[in-house]
């Protein structure tokens, strides 16, 4: 803040404010480098105060714009805000005061902290899946997006958005997030940077390849049943709160030969699922078992490069349960604004 002026009791004008906002204008953060590649923000200082202006001109505030979907999180790790939304702002920085008299007119140096910001992905639904289990041939067929598509591994390194759009111009955002490997709640493979866009996504969508998913060539083959236990592991010990999620099963690559058997097969399995598991201690590696099973809304068969209607009903079953449990949410909502009030009410009662 600026310095007062003794002789006249002058007021010094405060420092300005660093404030971090969302804006849907920026698209990503590296529009937010590259316009401050120094990676400082600074406010305007207080003006002093003086003969002809005895209180200060307060400091000028800097807003930096960011895309919906950050996190400010300090070097210790504290979450400062999250901006969810077009609009959303926090005050990073305060600045200082500015001089009176409880401080012999001179002003106070402003806050000084060092943050990070953390973007993860608000979409509707966010893919869950090994790598090259059909993901982006999935988010291609679904919506208007255009990933890279390729018979390896790993050809998703960044997420992909795309958006689903339905005759009475409905929109659903689906996010194709970069493959897990085992171990990704230790931060193995993608981990964290992956795992991290799951937290905001309101629904789940595993996806698996009937045909199961071998890593490398010396790495065991694993089925399709053994690679839903592993993904429900993988998000339990990231974050058990993300089994609460409404999930939805997809199983790809339904063209593949003895695809129907196979899937028959895991739909009978995932129906006896607790009676499996209990039995599971030859049939199943220790190390793969969930504490706590993953629910399913519905498990989907689709063909994404060869059955659109597959794809189709997908969408509309996709659109069905978030509405379901937005629905249910607003219940539960309800009911306990009635409990409250309630409760105030016979609060009131008694008095009398």
């Amino acid at each position: 803040g600026g310095n007062g002026l003794p002789k006249y009791g002058g007021i010094g004008g405060g420092g300005g404010n660093v404030v971090i906002s969302a804006s849907k204008q920026v698209q990503d953060l590296k529009n937010v480098l590259r316009q401050n590649p120094t990676k400082r923000i600074i406010a305007g200082d207080g003006g002093h105060s003086r003969t002809m202006r005895l209180l200060g001109e307060p400091g000028q505030d800097v807003e930096l714009s960011v895309p919906p979907g950050v996190s400010i999180v300090t070097d210790e790790g504290q979450i400062i805000g999250d901006l969810f939304k077009h609009g959303d702002s926090v005050t990073v920085a305060r600045g200082g005061m500015g001089g009176i008299e409880s401080s012999n007119f001179l002003g106070t140096p402003g806050e000084r902290k060092s943050v990070r910001l953390d973007l993860k992905l608000l979409g509707d639904v966010g893919f869950v899946g090994f790598p090259n289990a059909g993901k982006s041939t999935l988010l291609k067929a679904i919506s208007r997006a255009k990933p890279k598509i390729a018979s390896y591994p790993f050809t998703t390194i960044k997420p992909n958005i795309g958006h689903a759009e339905f005759p009475d111009f409905r929109r659903i955002t689906f996010a194709d997030l970069p493959g897990l490997i085992e171990g990704a709640h230790a931060n193995e493979g993608m981990g964290h940077a992956f795992l991290k866009h799951v937290e905001r996504t309101r629904v789940l969508m595993l996806v698996v390849d009937v045909n199961g998913f071998q890593f490398r060539p010396h790495s065991p083959l694993r089925s399709a049943l053994e690679t839903i236990l592993i993904l429900n592991r993988e998000l339990e010990l990231y974050r058990s709160d993300l089994l609460d999620k409404p999930a939805i099963l997809v199983v790809t690559k339904m063209d593949s030969k003895g695809a129907e058997r196979t899937f028959e097969s895991l739909r009978e399995d995932l129906n006896n699922f607790d009676r499996l598991l209990e039995n599971s201690s030859s049939q199943f590696d220790s190390d793969i078992l969930p504490a706590r099973r993953i629910t399913f809304s519905d498990v989907v068969p689709v063909s994404a490069k060869f059955s659109p209607k597959t794809v189709d009903y997908l969408k509309w079953r996709v659109r069905d349960v978030i509405d379901y449990h937005e629905l249910e949410k607003a219940r539960e909502a309800e009911a306990v604004l009635e409990a409250d009030l309630d409760r105030t009410l016979a609060d009131k009662t008694n008095i009398f």
